[in-house]
C-alpha cells in the first residue's frame, strides 16, 4: 500500500514514533493486534518489518515505533513529513481469543506489538495483564501508556533481573484457556519460555515474536567454522550465534537484519551439514547446502567450511 509520513517524532532515546496515513486520506484497513508493516527500502532489495502500536480498529493513521539499529531503521528515522513509502500489512503474531484471559510480557522495543494487544483488550473490556521490562523505566518507550492502562499493567526496570526474578510468580498456575504472548530480546524470551514450560503452560498457548536472532534449540551443539580465504578456524559455542563468533574473531561479514530475513549475510558454504533457521533462502537453496545465513543458522556437523 502507498502511505505518506504524517509525523516522525522522537519518543525515547534512539526511538521514533512514525505516523502514516493513506495517500488519498481514506481510512486505513483494520488489523489484528500483533500485525506489522513491511517497508520496502528504496534503492535496495531490503524490507523491514515494524509492529503497529494501535488497537487495530479502523483509523485514519498507522503508527510504528522504530529503534535505531541497522540500515532499515536509519532510513526510517530519516523520513520526513510528506514523504511517500511502500508497505505491506501482515501478521505472523496475531492475538487470538482466550476465555481465561491474556498474559502479555514485553522487553525493550518488544513492547510495540504487545501494546497493540493490550490496547485492543482494554478497549474490548477483556481480561489481561501486562508486564513490561525496561532498563530505564523513566525513558521507556510507551511506559506511561502502559501504566495508564490500569493496575494490571506493570513496568519493571532498574536492573537486568528486575523481571527475571519475578517470572515464576507471574507465570505460576496457568489457567486452561489463557494465552501467553511474549516479545523482546532473545535472552528474556528464553527465560520466559523456560519458566512457562516449568510452570505448566501448554506449548500451544505460548506465542513468541523475536526482533532479532533465533531462540536456542534443545540439543544445539558447538561447532567449528573453517574460513577458506583467511585460513582461520572459528569456534562457535552452543549458546552463541555464528555471526557473533565471526565478529568476535575479527571477521565481520556483511549483515543487517540479524533475523535471517534480508539475505545480506548469505555466505557460500564449501563443506559441512547446515541447520538452516532463516526465512530468506528458498527450500531448493537450503537443500543444495551451498549457502548459509550466518546471522541465525548453525551447523549440524562438527565443522563447516565457509568461503570467507
Amino acid at each position: 500500500m502507498k502511505l505518506v509520513v504524517e509525523k516522525n517524532t522522537p519518543i525515547a532515546p534512539a526511538v521514533r514514533l512514525i505516523t502514516l496515513r493513506a495517500e488519498d486520506g481514506a481510512p486505513l484497513p483494520p488489523y489484528t493486534p500483533g500485525a506489522h508493516l513491511s517497508f520496502a527500502i528504496p534503492g535496495t532489495h531490503l524490507h523491514r518489518e515494524y509492529s503497529l502500536t494501535g488497537d487495530g480498529y479502523t483509523s485514519d493513521t498507522y503508527e510504528v515505533a522504530v529503534l535505531k539499529r541497522g540500515t532499515g531503521s536509519v532510513w526510517m528515522h530519516a523520513l520526513q513529513a510528506g514523504e511517500h513509502v511502500d508497505a505491506q500489512l501482515n501478521n505472523a503474531f496475531a492475538l487470538e481469543s482466550a476465555e481465561d484471559g491474556h498474559l502479555l510480557i514485553a522487553g525493550g522495543i518488544g513492547i510495540t506489538p504487545i501494546l497493540s494487544m493490550a490496547r485492543r483488550l482494554a478497549r474490548d473490556g477483556l481480561p489481561f495483564s501486562l508486564h513490561y521490562a525496561s532498563k530505564d523505566p523513566a525513558s521507556a518507550p510507551f511506559g506511561a501508556q502502559v501504566t495508564g492502562l490500569g493496575t494490571h499493567c506493570h513496568l519493571h526496570g532498574g536492573s537486568p533481573n528486575a523481571l527475571r526474578s519475578k517470572l515464576a510468580g507471574i507465570l505460576a498456575a496457568p489457567r486452561a484457556d489463557a494465552r501467553l504472548y511474549v516479545c523482546g530480546p532473545q535472552a528474556m524470551i528464553a527465560d520466559v519460555m523456560q519458566t512457562a514450560q516449568t510452570s505448566g503452560w501448554p506449548a500451544g498457548r505460548i506465542h513468541v515474536e523475536l526482533f532479532e536472532g533465533t531462540l536456542p534449540v534443545s540439543g544445539d551443539r558447538p561447532f567449528d567454522v573453517e574460513l577458506s580465504l583467511s585460513g582461520l578456524t572459528v569456534h562457535v559455542d552452543a549458546g552463541q550465534s555464528l555471526l557473533d563468533a565471526l565478529i568476535a574473531a575479527g571477521v565481520e561479514p556483511l549483515y543487517d537484519c540479524k533475523r535471517g530475513e534480508c539475505g545480506m549475510c548469505v555466505t557460500p558454504v564449501l563443506s559441512g551439514e547446515l541447520d538452516h533457521r532463516d526465512k530468506y533462502l528458498a527450500a531448493s537453496e537450503r537443500a543444495a547446502n551451498q549457502s548459509i545465513c550466518v546471522c541465525v543458522s548453525r551447523a549440524r556437523s562438527a565443522s563447516i567450511t565457509l568461503d570467507l
